[in-house]
Order: C-alpha cells, then sequence, then structure tokens
C-alpha cells in the first residue's frame, strides 16, 4: 500500500483553509446548544424555508442521502469514513467525472468556494415532461478528520452566483457526525430519520 507520500495529488485531503472554524465541521468542533437536527451521520442546522428530504434505498430501505430543498436549489449530501491521514476527493471526482461521461454527459472541472469541483450537465431522460435534454449540477466535497462530505447542489444553485452562496452556506454549516467505530474508506456514514420532525420549529431559531 503506498503511502500519501508517494502519490501527493491523489491521496492529499481537499478542503477549505477555514473548514474547522466555517464548517463543514466535525462533531467536536460544532457548537453543542445549537439546535442542530440530529440525522445519525450528519446534523443540519434547521433555516427559514429549508425543506428536508431523506432518500432511501429501495431494497435495503435504509437512508442513503440527505436531500436539503433551499433558496431553489437542491443540495443531497452523503458523508462518508476516510482514513485519517489523507483524503478521498480528488479520487472520487475522477469517478464521478467517468460515470457521468459514460451516461452521455460532460463535465468541466473548476476552483469552487470549497476547492477543485465538478460542474456536469447531465442528460434528461425523455419522457420526464421537463422539455429538458439536460441538467446542470455541481459537485462538491471537502475531505474532514476521519470523512469525507459530498455535495451535489442543482436548480439555482448550479447556474446563479447569489442562489450558489445561499446554498454553499448551507454546505459550510453541515456537521458530520463520524463516530468512533472503525469503519473501512468510502462506507457510507450511517445516517438515519430525525428525532424530531423534519422542518419542525426548534425555540430560539432565528
Amino acid at each position: 500500500m503506498a503511502n500519501s507520500d508517494e502519490f501527493p495529488g491523489a491521496t492529499a485531503k481537499s478542503a477549505p483553509e477555514d473548514r474547522a472554524t466555517e464548517g463543514p465541521l466535525d462533531e467536536v468542533e460544532a457548537n453543542p446548544v445549537r439546535p442542530y437536527v440530529d440525522l445519525g451521520g450528519v446534523k443540519i442546522l434547521p433555516r427559514e424555508g429549508l425543506h428536508l428530504r431523506l432518500e432511501i434505498e429501495e431494497g435495503s430501505k435504509r437512508v442513503v442521502a440527505i436531500g436539503l430543498d433551499y433558496a431553489g436549489s437542491t443540495l443531497q449530501v452523503q458523508p462518508f469514513a476516510a482514513p485519517r491521514s489523507s483524503g478521498l476527493w480528488n479520487e472520487i471526482r475522477d469517478q464521478i467525472a467517468d460515470q457521468i461521461g459514460k451516461q452521455g454527459g460532460t463535465t468541466t472541472l473548476r476552483e469552487g468556494p470549497f476547492g477543485p469541483e465538478l460542474v456536469a450537465e447531465i442528460p434528461v431522460a425523455a419522457g420526464l415532461g421537463t422539455g429538458e435534454t439536460s441538467r446542470l449540477a455541481r459537485f462538491i466535497g471537502v475531505d474532514g478528520p476521519r470523512w469525507f462530505l459530498r455535495g451535489v447542489i442543482a436548480g439555482e444553485g448550479a447556474v446563479n452566483a447569489e442562489a450558489a452562496s445561499q446554498i454553499e452556506d448551507l454546505f459550510r454549516s453541515i456537521v458530520v457526525v463520524r463516530g468512533s467505530a472503525p469503519m473501512p474508506p468510502r462506507d457510507l456514514i450511517p445516517l438515519r430519520m430525525p428525532a424530531t420532525p423534519a422542518g419542525a420549529p426548534e425555540p430560539g431559531n432565528a
């Protein structure tokens, strides 16, 4: 197994320099008194106009992603286990580009607010009644301590700068709860239904 010194490009962590203070945060970095909605592997800070959806895998019935609808955009997030000293985003990004290419889509690599991101043009299946032949999506990723958080932004946040900053702020506010159990890198950190109803007003939340 090669160590990270041999291939710094592929295994280096990719994250904003201010991640530990501005987010996405690790559980130990988050303010414990903030009224987060606990979804297992991630915690979400409720805000006005935010709608939360759980994406369930058909066969296993497990929660495989969190969908957030906010400010005309959608943000899908998934937390994964990662090695302590190396990152996953540089490697996973290439795989996403490859998958989209096989679907007949195109991807463009650019520098975004979280580091490198992929802007993808993905073909839309005929018969959906939207009249669109393709849709734009931004794939973003941040390597944290022993975790990797992936986000997919669609809707206004993929095409409009003002909407993008609102959805990026939402991504920054997410807290990842890695837990202490050993997990192979790339395994999805378990997600679950919130203990409080999603979208319920939280006391003291302005």
